[in-house]
């Protein structure tokens, strides 16, 4: 069933057919948690399942590469993977009813760029020009052919002419008002991916975010820079002066702007910001009165990292309203100051961490207005069609996602030479932050801690720890300690790291608008369906196992049932396994990256139900024995971070029309804010990050339970971060040393604590409040028969 009504009326003086997609009903759209169903973007012209055209990638991701207020409209383009030459994806606009303008002009591609165009008073969007009146003027894909992820103001004719960047590196200049094109540079700096481009203090600054090659590239090819001549040489950051290339970093780098924004820098000397990582955090970089600066921050996930890039769409630092600028990098949010400069580096906090993947975001509306890289087919077969949506909410809806957890530092066993700084690093607006250190010298090295209070560049001694000979030591920030960056200096060169991990503030009760969906202990009938985004049309399938019924849902989220029966697709399409092994101790996941332990609740094996599952572009969720994981494609499972223990009995998850959808409501639920449907196909909606009003992550397991131990033997490493209160219970069947290690930054263990327990007895150990790694594990001294048991609360 359609569940939309087309026109296609004659816009007078803007000569072209304009397709309104409107919901059938006249009223207000219906809008659960931010998402309004009827606004999810798909790839309209995509050759469905069955169909023997090749797509070359068409169809295989909708992302919303970006979203921009203009003549009373919000618009937007989508996005497949890798289509310099055009797609199925369009540009669309949404008047302020909600209504949405498909627009026949659209030629697809792979787009993210957006810029004003202040002179022309036009907006600049993928391969569009967009004037005051919403009249739109296209440059064909055989005149400038790219995925272009950037458009910047020119050098030396602002009036007339901007730039245009790609992905593969690529730079054209075009003429706003003639539309012709010129290629200015084929590839001018190494580093693939290009994400952004930005024009300040007469120089143009490039981004690219990855070092996996498209075509085959040679030094000599480039204008400026070399490939790369170690691990650590990903992606660039890189200035053109009109005459000459510079190399300003071989890292990952993707937005640079400044505190103009999408229309271009203010004057000459306005600051330019860009932000990017590398193993150690996140890096921002600072062009300030033709200096370059570095500070860095913590990542809340790892799920963006990977080689090539590909898992960071477009990480943005833009306005949303009311003067505050917001910054999105790995998984967190912060409160960006526009004054954000050299003397005047103070402001910057975190807001929350987050799930949804989002490549753009603004002000509309008086909402700010998030873009999302959602469900996708890349390698997710359990969604039939790639789709996206737009959120909308306040600042205090984004302050009530996830709390400032995360990691990171300015060291990660780098060489260290006495008496130089590091970079700063901030701590300001973060909870409970330990601090990591660890050097390899033959004898004690002096760590020194120096803290910017205001962020006025005036540093001040806080603190010095001594770090014996080959040693690691750890330091928990008092609760009062107030600073906006830190920064370290050693009395002897080594090799060293200064690694933070931040505990933030999580919802400690569960929200009641999960109270449709059963507990693990209600005694109660639930619906167990399995759901799926359909490949052969906009809903979402639904099949009740334990009534044998296949139905379907529009876009309304009201139920269908006269649509073609799909039962054995779905059968064969979900049918659940378990992607986990468990023993007596704690349950046991294994990938790639190492087998490793988790929390254990073994009330969850009485029943089937689904333990893992792509829910955000290119990155999935663990659903085990009651408690979510986020994991990424590329990190895997060594990179786990939990996000709740929601203790319900969920039997299926995914994310359709930008909404996270929820199987296992109780049989008797009524209608609320976020249940939907009748007696057999009854589900939960919501948002993905309503995942954190689940509830903080707790558990219970352990690495050994009444476990035969050999001696110096390792466990396997057991979940220690995102986790607050923490202790552990030690026992042995003889006279037992046991080490605690733990491993910080995934690259290895240091010890942490030794404990002499007694034959039969039990000591208990609180670990300080504050204190996290990422893993945990344990070491006997002799072979024996042991339990280490850890709590979390």
């Amino acid at each position: 069933m359609n569940t939309f009504k087309l026109k296609l009326p004659i816009i007078l003086g803007s000569a072209f057919l304009a397709i309104n997609v409107m919901a059938q009903n006249p009223g207000k759209p219906l809008q659960v948690s931010g998402v309004y169903p009827h606004l999810a973007t798909f790839n309209e012209s995509w050759a469905l399942p069955g169909s023997k055209k090749k797509t070359n990638g068409d169809g295989g991701e909708n992302g919303i590469g970006a979203i921009t207020p203009w003549a009373n409209q919000l618009w937007m383009v989508t996005y497949s993977p890798h289509l310099p030459l055009g797609s199925s994806d369009k540009l669309y606009s949404i008047d302020k009813n909600l209504k949405v303008t498909i627009h026949p002009e659209s030629i697809g591609g792979t787009p993210a760029n957006r810029m004003i165009h202040k002179e022309s008073n036009q907006l600049i969007t993928s391969n569009y020009l967009i004037d005051d009146k919403g009249k739109i003027r296209t440059i064909p894909f055989s005149v400038m052919p790219g995925r272009m992820t950037a458009t910047a103001r020119h050098l030396t004719d602002p009036k007339n002419m901007v730039y245009f960047y790609d992905m593969e590196g690529m730079l054209y200049e075009v003429n706003v008002n003639t539309l012709a094109a010129k290629k200015l540079f084929n590839k001018p700096v190494p580093g693939w991916h290009g994400k952004g481009a930005y024009t300040a203090q007469n120089q143009l600054i490039v981004a690219n975010n990855g070092e996996e090659a498209v075509f085959k590239l040679k030094k000599e090819m480039l204008e400026a820079g070399d490939l790369p001549k170690n691990e650590e040489e990903k992606g660039v950051l890189a200035s053109w002066d009109g005459k000459t290339w510079k190399i300003i970093e071989r890292r990952q780098f993707t937005d640079v702007t400044g505190p103009g924004g999408i229309y271009g820098s203010p004057t000459d000397k306005s600051p330019l910001w860009s932000i990017g990582w590398d193993k150690r955090s996140v890096i921002l970089k600072l062009l300030d009165n033709g200096q370059w600066y570095t500070y860095r921050l913590p990542k809340a996930a790892r799920t963006y990292d990977h080689r090539g890039g590909w898992y960071t769409e477009w990480p943005r630092i833009r306005e949303v309203g009311n003067g505050k600028m917001l910054m999105d990098m790995h998984g967190m949010m912060y409160d960006f100051p526009k004054s954000f400069s050299r003397k005047n580096s103070g402001g910057i906090a975190p807001v929350s961490s987050h799930l949804r993947y989002i490549p753009d975001f603004c002000s509309w509306n008086n909402q700010i207005v998030l873009a999302t890289d959602e469900t996708t087919v890349l390698e997710n077969p359990m969604a039939g069609r790639a789709q996206s949506n737009l959120w909308f909410g306040q600042w205090s809806d984004l302050k009530n996602w996830g709390g400032a957890t995360g990691w990171g530092g300015p060291w990660d066993n780098d060489d260290v030479k006495a008496g130089i700084a590091s970079d700063p690093f901030l701590v300001n607006g973060f909870d409970k932050k330990v601090l990591h250190l660890a050097q390899n010298a033959s004898k004690t090295v002096n760590f020194s801690i120096e803290i910017d209070k205001s962020g006025n560049n005036n540093w001040v001694n806080y603190k010095t720890i001594a770090v014996p000979a080959n040693t690691y030591h750890s330091f928990i920030f008092p609760a009062d300690f107030k600073a906006t960056w830190v920064r370290f200096k050693t009395d002897a060169d080594c090799k060293a790291s200064a690694f933070f991990h931040f505990t933030g503030k999580m919802h400690e009760n569960q929200d009641p608008m999960f109270n449709t969906l059963a507990g693990i202990n209600e005694k109660v009938e639930i619906n167990e369906n399995l759901i799926r985004p359909s490949g052969y049309n906009k809903n979402l399938q639904v099949f009740n196992t334990n009534k044998n019924k296949y139905t379907e849902i529009d876009e309304k989220l009201q139920v269908l049932t006269n649509t073609a029966d799909s039962t054995a697709e779905m059968k064969r399409l979900l049918a659940i396994k378990k992607n986990y092994t468990m023993d007596e101790a704690s349950v046991i996941i294994k990938d790639k990256t190492g087998t490793f332990r988790l929390p254990a609740n073994a009330n969850y094996e009485t029943f089937a139900y689904r333990d893992k599952r792509e829910i955000e572009s290119e990155r999935f969720m663990l659903n085990i024995q009651g408690t979510f994981y986020e994991v990424g494609r590329e990190s895997g499972f060594i990179a786990t971070r939990p996000v709740t223990t929601h203790k319900k009995k969920i039997i299926d998850f995914c994310t359709w029309r930008g909404l996270l959808v929820l199987s296992g409501t109780k049989l008797d639920a009524k209608k609320d804010d976020h249940y939907f449907g009748e007696a057999t196909n009854g589900l939960w909606y919501g948002g993905i990050d309503d995942l954190w009003k689940m509830g903080k992550a707790t558990g219970e397991g352990g690495v050994w339970k009444n476990s035969n131990v050999q001696a110096n033997e390792p466990s396997l490493p057991y979940l220690m971060t995102g986790y607050d209160q923490k202790k552990v219970s030690l026992t042995a069947d003889k006279d037992t040393k046991i080490t605690l290690e733990i491993d910080f930054d995934l690259t290895g263990f240091h010890q942490y604590k030794t404990f002499e327990v007694k034959a039969g007895k039990t000591i208990d150990y609180q670990f300080p409040a504050g204190f996290s790694a990422h893993w945990v594990r344990a070491i006997a001294d002799q072979g024996c028969k042991a339990t280490v048991w850890f709590t979390y609360q």
